[in-house]
C-alpha cells in the first residue's frame, strides 16, 4: 500500500510505501527452491543440493531482487493511481518506523512540469540568409590548391622554375638549428636541429620568423625575443632570452595550376573546370544552408525559453549532465587522448544540461498541442536528402532504416524542424543577410 502524496516543493513529491513481511518471506522462498533446482555445490549433484545451502549463497541476492521488484512495482502502481508524470528515477530510502510486521520506504521524486507557453503571434525572431558568389568560390579554390602545395628547393631550376632569389621569405618553407639562451644559459625546448616551418603562417613568434627573414641557406643570425607574459612555456613566459637560427634548408611552395590536372584531382574525371566550379558551387550552397538552418534554429529556440514558463526538474538535469559527461569522456577517448584517468564533473555540464532538458520539455509540450510530430513521409525524406553526398544512397538509406536508434535520431531531427517551421509561421520574422566568411566562422548549436 501506499500513502497519499505529499508535496514537498514545485516540483518534489514523496509517498510512502509499506507491504507485509511476509509477502516478502514467502517471494523468497519460492525463488529459493526455483534456484535450487539448478544450483550446484562440492559433492551434490545439481538441484540436489539442500535448501539451507542454496539460501546461504543466493539468499542475500534473491531478497534484495525480491525487494526491488516490490518496492518498484508498488511505486508504479502509486503514480498511476495518483496520475503523476514521473521525473527521472525516485529516490527510495527505508523508513526507519514502520508497523510491526510491515517494511516501509520513503519514495521521493520530481513531477514533469505545467509548460506555459506564451503568445507566440508577439514573439520578434531575427533569421539569417546568405548566398554564394563566384568570389566565395574562387576563394575555396585557392583553399583547395593551398591544400595540395607542394616544395621545391629554392634558387634551383626545376620543371615549375627556381622560385626566384634563394633568399628566405615569406610563404617559402625553411628548415633551421636554433639554440637559446636566457643569461647565457641554454632552457629545455630551446634547441632543436632540422625544424621545418613556414614563413608567414604564424606559427613562431614574430621575433623569430622576422630573424628568419632575408636568410640564405648556411647564414646564420643572434637576436633577442621577448617571451609573452601568458606564453604556454612557464619557464621562459614574461623572460627574454637570446636565439642563434642557422637557415639549413630553403624551399619555395609552388601551388597547383587551375588545369584539367587540377579538376581531375578534385573528382571531375573529365577535367572540366566550368564543372568543378559548379561542384563546388553546389557543395558550399549546401553547407551555406546547413549553417543558415542551425543559426535560424537557434534563433527560434532561444526564444521559445525566452516565451515558455516552466519549472526544469533538477532530477532531470542531474541526468543529462552525467550523460554529456560522459559521451565527452567518450569522443575525447575516440580522438586518440588518454582521458582515463581524467574527471569530468558532471556540474561542468549543468548549464548546458539545464538548457537541453527545458527545450526538450517546450519542444514536446508544443509537438503535442499541434500535432507536431515527425511523419514517415518526412523522415524518408530527411535520409534522402543526407544521402545525396554519398557514392550510394541506398547504402544511406540502408544504414538508417536497420536500427531504430538511428532512425529515431532522424525523427527527433524532423520533429525539431517541424517546431521551427511552426514557430516561425506564427511569429514576427525579420530577415538579415550575413556574409559568407560570418556565416561559415560560426558554430551556431541549437
Amino acid at each position: 500500500m501506499a500513502t497519499a502524496v505529499e508535496t514537498l516543493g514545485k516540483l518534489e513529491r514523496r509517498i510512502t510505501i509499506s507491504f507485509p513481511l511476509t509477502d516478502v518471506r514467502t517471494e523468497v522462498e519460492k525463488r529459493l527452491k526455483v534456484q535450487a533446482r539448478t544450483a550446484k555445490a562440492p559433492g551434490f549433484r545439481p538441484g540436489k543440493v539442500p535448501l539451507k545451502m542454496v539460501a546461504a549463497q543466493y539468499g542475500y541476492q534473491i531478497e534484495s531482487e525480491v525487494l526491488n521488484d516490490k518496492v518498484g512495482r508498488a511505486f508504479n502502481d502509486a503514480a498511476n493511481e495518483n496520475n503523476l508524470r514521473v521525473a527521472g528515477f525516485p529516490n527510495i530510502v527505508p523508513k526507519e518506523e514502520a508497523a510491526e510486521g510491515q517494511l516501509a520506504f520513503d519514495a521521493t521524486f520530481e513531477v514533469y512540469p505545467e509548460v506555459a507557453i506564451g503568445d507566440l503571434t508577439a514573439v520578434e525572431i531575427e533569421t539569417v540568409q546568405a548566398d554564394v558568389s563566384e568570389a566565395e568560390i574562387d576563394k575555396t579554390i585557392d583553399i583547395l590548391r593551398k591544400q595540395r602545395v607542394h616544395f621545391h628547393t629554392k634558387g634551383e631550376a626545376g620543371e615549375h622554375g627556381d622560385g626566384g632569389e634563394a633568399i628566405a621569405a615569406s610563404g617559402d618553407r625553411v628548415t633551421v638549428d636554433f639554440v637559446g639562451s636566457i643569461d647565457g644559459v641554454e632552457f629545455p625546448g630551446g634547441k632543436a636541429e632540422g625544424y621545418a616551418f613556414v614563413l608567414g603562417e604564424g606559427r613562431m613568434l614574430p621575433e623569430f620568423e622576422a630573424a628568419t627573414l632575408g636568410l640564405k641557406v648556411g647564414e646564420s643570425k643572434t637576436f633577442p625575443l621577448s617571451f609573452p607574459e601568458d606564453y604556454h612555456g612557464k619557464d621562459v613566459a614574461g623572460k627574454t632570452a637570446s636565439f642563434t637560427i642557422t637557415l639549413q634548408k630553403l624551399e619555395w611552395a609552388h601551388l597547383p595550376e587551375v588545369d584539367a590536372e587540377f579538376a581531375k584531382s578534385l573528382g571531375v574525371a573529365d577535367g572540366d573546370l566550368a564543372k568543378m566550379r559548379e561542384d563546388i558551387k553546389v557543395n558550399l550552397q549546401r553547407e551555406v544552408a546547413g549553417r543558415v538552418k542551425a543559426r535560424n534554429k537557434e534563433a527560434v529556440m532561444d526564444a521559445l525559453i525566452k516565451v515558455a514558463e516552466l519549472e526544469v526538474p533538477k532530477t532531470l538535469i542531474a541526468q543529462d549532465s552525467e550523460r554529456l559527461a560522459e559521451m565527452t569522456r567518450q569522443d575525447m577517448a575516440q580522438r586518440g587522448m588518454n582521458v582515463k584517468d581524467v574527471p569530468f564533473p558532471a556540474e561542468l555540464f549543468a548549464e548546458k544540461a539545464e538548457r537541453r532538458v527545458r527545450l526538450g520539455l517546450i519542444l514536446s509540450q508544443l509537438v503535442g498541442d499541434n500535432n507536431l510530430q515527425a511523419t514517415p513521409e518526412q523522415v524518408k525524406a530527411q535520409i534522402e536528402d543526407f544521402a545525396q553526398s554519398y557514392e550510394d544512397p541506398r547504402e544511406v538509406l540502408k544504414y538508417y532504416y536497420s536500427d531504430r536508434r538511428r532512425l529515431g535520431e532522424i525523427e527527433a531531427l524532423v520533429l525539431e524542424e517541424n517546431v521551427v517551421t511552426y514557430v516561425l509561421g506564427l511569429s514576427k520574422v525579420t530577415t538579415k543577410a550575413v556574409a559568407f566568411d560570418e556565416l561559415m566562422g560560426s558554430n551556431a548549436q541549437a
